[in-house]
């Protein structure tokens, strides 16, 4: 039986990336998916741009002319035990930013913005309070299990 990491395929456009941030966004997808329920062999597109890209397409795809942090372009199709999840647009200028602007480690913006996206692909929103509510739920579950995971790796 595979591990939930060997069931998911990142897929990074021509993305500069180091080591330590693919894996925390493996593991932060890793972590989803499973507190997700979702089983199936998973590829999910990966693509790491500058603020000016990640502004282009929030103007272009959500009629917003301002720099975001990520963007989720869900596919969500399944086919013989495996899902197509979509795309996963993120800024690392703007993790960077955020992370201390909320005064937490890069990894741990890094790691939320993917669950974040995550989500987003398998459907959950937060445009009305009722879902803003509900997906917030779902983010502090799965961050919990991350920051737990992260503790008991550095204990030992």
């Amino acid at each position: 039986m595979k591990t939930n990491e060997e069931r998911i395929s990142l897929n990074f456009n021509d993305c500069d990336l180091s080591e330590e941030n693919y894996q925390g966004i493996l593991q932060a997808a890793s972590v989803a998916l499973s507190q997700e329920g979702i089983e199936d062999f998973v590829d999910i597109s990966v693509s790491i741009v500058s603020p000016e890209e990640i502004r282009q397409l929030n103007k272009t795809y959500r009629e917003v002319d301002s720099v975001t942090d990520v963007l989720s372009f869900p596919i969500n199709e399944s086919f013989d035990g495996h899902l197509e999840l979509g795309d996963v647009v993120i800024n690392l200028d703007r993790i960077k930013s955020q992370a201390q602007e909320f005064g937490h480690s890069f990894k741990h913006e890094l790691q939320y913005l993917t669950v974040h996206s995550i989500l987003h692909c398998l459907g959950y929103d937060h445009m009305t309070e009722e879902d803003k509510k509900e997906m917030r739920s779902r983010e502090k579950k799965i961050m919990a299990v991350l920051d737990k995971k992260e503790v008991t790796h550095e204990e030992g």
